[in-house]
C-alpha cells in the first residue's frame, strides 16, 4: 500500500461491534454497487445468454422471460434480485433490513460468475496485515478473514445483529460499523488506530493517543492472560459456591471450544443449525451421530440438547412455510414440532439413542403452557416405546427441561415445575415478548432493558418455583453472557450461566472474585427498585469494583 502524508488526526465514531484494539494501515475496498453492463442483445443471442445464466443459478427461464428478450443476462439478473434485495433494504427492521445484505452477497458473487470478473481484493491473499475499511462486508467476506493480516475491520452499514457483526466477534477480529460514508473520505495506506471496545477509528493518531492505546492494549494482554488462567479452574465464589458455567454451541464441531474456554458442559445445543441451510431434512442417523458426538467428546460433561427451534428468524430453506406477519408470535420451535410430527419424532429418537451416552439432557422451546408440555411429554413416550420395541438402547431417566422465554410460562411456572426436572431462561426471547420490544428495530431498541424490574420480577418467580419443586435453573440468554449481570442473577438464585464460549472466561474471572453475600445484596437492591437504568448502573459499579481489568478498554 502507498505511503500517504500525515495530516492531522480525524476521529470517527460508529457502532462497536467486536471488541479489542488495532492499529496499522488501512486497506479501503471499492463500493460494493459495482456496473452492470446493459446492452440490447440479438435475439439469436438469446439462447447463450439464457445458458449462462442458468449455470451461474440454475435459476428457472419462467424467473426472467419477461426481460431475456430485451437485455443480458447480467442485467436480467441483477433486476430480478434488486428488485427484492432494495425491498428487504426499505423495510423498517434492522435484522430484515441486513437479510438484504446477505441477498446481495449472493447476487454480487453471481454477477461476477457471469461477467468473468474478479473480486478486486482477494482478502485470503493479502501480503500485509491491514485494517479494512469497505462500505460493508459481506458475511462470506468476513468469513475470508485471517486474523494475522485482518487486524480489524470497519464498515459504513451494519449492525450489532448482523451476520458480519457475529462473525467478527467468533473470529474475534475488532470490528466497527455505522461508520456513515468513511470509505468515500479515507484513502489506502493512510496510517489509522480501530477501537473495537468504543467503536471508533482514529486517522493519524498523535503520540499522546497512541500511549494512551498502549496503555490500553497491555491492559489487554495483561487480562487475557487472567482470562487463560482462570480456564481450567473452577467457577467457585470467593466464599467457596461452586456456579456452573457452560457454553451454548451450534454444531457437533463445536465441542473443542467449549474444552477450551473453560466451560463445564454444553447448556444449550442449538439443534436447528443441523436443519438449516441444507436441501433436505437431516435423518435420524445424522442428528444421532451430531448429538452423541458431542456427548461423548465432552462426557462426563452434561449436555443440554434443545429441540428444534425454527421459525422467528430460522427457516428451512427447503420447506414453503407460510408468510406470517409476525413470525416470531406464529409457528415456531415447540409449535412447529407438535405439528410435523415427523420432524418431531425423528429428532426425539436421535436424542434418546444419544443419551446412552449418560450425560445428556434436553429441553423443549417456547413452552407456553401446561397442554403443551403434555403433548410433547406424550409424544416422547411415544418414542420411547418404539425404541424399546426396536430394541434401541436409551436413557430412560432422561432429564426433561423447558425453556422459559414466554412470559405464560412464568405464570404457571409452578405448574411446569411438576413435570420437568429444569428450567432454562431464553432472556433474549423473555425480554423480548415481555416489554414488546423488537431488540433489532433500532427505533425502540433502546427499550429493550435487560434489567427491567418486570423482567428481573420474571426471572425471580421462575427461580422460586424451580426451588420450590427441587428443579435447577439456567440461564443460556444474552444476559447470563454478561459479565455486568453476573452477579445479579447469581443473588437473584440462578443455578447454571451458559454462553458463548468466547464470553465464558469473562464470567468465570468475575465469578471468582464475588461473594454470594454480596450477590444476594446486589439482588435485593434490584428487585425492590423500580428504574431499569438505576438497576443497571448498580450492576456495573458493583462488576468494575470487583474485577476492573474487564472493563479497562471501554470509555
Amino acid at each position: 500500500m502507498p505511503e500517504l502524508p500525515q495530516k492531522g488526526e480525524t476521529i470517527f465514531r460508529g457502532i462497536p461491534v467486536s471488541a479489542g484494539v488495532c492499529r496499522g494501515k488501512i486497506l479501503v475496498l471499492g463500493n460494493s454497487h459495482a456496473s452492470i453492463p446493459h446492452h440490447d442483445v440479438a435475439t439469436a443471442q438469446v439462447p447463450d445468454e439464457i445458458a449462462r445464466l442458468e449455470k451461474a443459478l440454475l435459476l428457472t427461464r419462467q424467473q426472467i422471460l419477461d426481460v431475456q428478450r430485451k437485455v443480458n443476462a447480467e442485467y436480467a439478473f441483477h433486476v430480478v434480485a434488486e428488485k427484492y434485495a432494495s425491498s428487504l433494504a426499505a423495510i423498517e427492521d434492522d435484522y430484515l433490513r441486513e437479510r438484504a445484505t446477505d441477498m446481495r452477497d449472493v447476487t454480487t458473487r453471481i454477477l461476477n460468475n457471469l461477467s468473468g470478473r474478479h473480486e478486486e481484493v482477494d482478502l485470503k491473499k493479502l501480503k500485509e496485515a491491514c485494517i479494512i475499511i469497505a462500505y460493508d462486508l459481506t458475511p462470506s467476506t468476513t468469513a475470508q478473514l485471517d486474523r494475522k493480516t485482518a487486524l480489524g475491520f470497519a464498515t459504513e452499514v451494519g449492525g450489532r445483529t448482523s451476520h458480519t457483526a457475529i462473525m467478527a466477534r467468533s473470529l474475534r477480529i475488532p470490528a466497527v460499523v455505522g461508520l456513515k460514508g468513511v470509505s468515500n473520505e479515507l484513502a489506502s495506506g493512510q496510517y489509522a488506530l480501530l477501537d473495537g471496545f468504543n467503536g471508533v477509528v482514529i486517522i493519524n493518531p498523535t503520540d499522546q493517543t497512541l500511549f494512551e492505546y498502549g496503555q490500553i492494549i497491555r491492559k489487554q494482554v495483561t487480562l487475557e492472560e487472567k482470562l487463560r488462567d482462570v480456564q481450567a479452574k473452577p467457577a467457585v465464589t470467593l466464599d467457596g459456591h461452586r456456579i456452573t458455567l457452560s457454553a451454548n454451541i451450534e454444531q457437533a464441531a463445536d465441542t473443542e471450544e467449549v474444552r477450551a474456554c473453560g466451560a463445564e458442559g454444553v447448556g444449550l445445543f442449538r439443534t436447528e443449525f443441523l436443519f438449516i441451510n441444507r436441501e433436505t431434512l437431516p435423518t435420524e442417523e445424522e442428528q444421532f451421530q451430531a448429538y452423541h458426538q458431542v456427548a461423548t467428546a465432552l462426557k462426563p460433561q452434561p449436555v443440554v440438547i434443545r429441540t428444534l427451534d425454527l421459525g422467528g428468524d430460522k427457516f428451512l430453506s427447503h420447506l414453503q412455510v407460510p408468510t406470517e406477519m409476525n413470525p416470531f408470535l406464529g409457528w415456531r420451535a415447540i409449535r412447529y414440532c407438535l405439528q410435523e410430527k415427523t420432524v418431531f419424532r425423528s429428532q426425539l429418537r436421535a436424542i434418546l439413542r444419544a443419551s446412552t451416552a449418560g450425560n445428556v439432557k434436553m429441553m423443549y422451546p417456547m413452552i407456553s403452557g401446561l397442554d403443551e408440555l403434555n403433548q410433547a411429554n406424550a409424544f416422547l413416550d411415544a418414542c420411547k416405546l418404539e425404541l424399546r420395541a426396536e430394541k434401541q438402547p436409551f436413557d430412560d431417566g432422561l432429564e426433561i427441561g423447558a425453556m422459559i422465554e414466554i412470559p405464560s410460562a412464568v405464570l404457571v411456572a409452578d405448574s411446569l415445575a411438576r413435570h420437568l426436572k429444569f428450567f432454562s431462561l431464553g432472556t433474549n426471547d423473555l425480554i423480548q415478548y415481555t416489554l414488546a420490544v423488537d431488540r433489532m428495530n433500532e427505533k425502540v431498541a433502546h427499550l429493550y432493558e435487560p434489567t427491567h424490574p418486570a423482567i428481573l420480577r420474571l426471572i425471580k418467580n421462575t427461580v422460586d418455583a424451580a426451588k420450590k419443586a427441587g428443579l435447577w435453573v439456567g440461564v443460556c440468554g444474552e444476559m447470563a453472557g454478561d459479565p455486568v449481570l453476573t452477579a445479579l442473577l447469581l443473588g437473584i438464585g440462578v443455578d447454571e450461566l451458559s454462553a458463548a464460549p468466547p464470553l465464558v472466561p469473562s464470567v468465570k474471572f468475575l465469578i471468582r472474585r464475588l461473594k454470594m453475600n454480596e450477590a444476594r445484596q446486589l439482588a435485593e437492591f434490584a428487585l425492590n427498585s423500580e428504574s431499569a437504568s438505576e438497576i443497571m448502573a448498580r450492576c456495573q459499579s458493583f462488576a468494575r469494583e470487583i474485577a476492573p481489568s474487564l472493563f479497562e478498554g471501554k470509555i
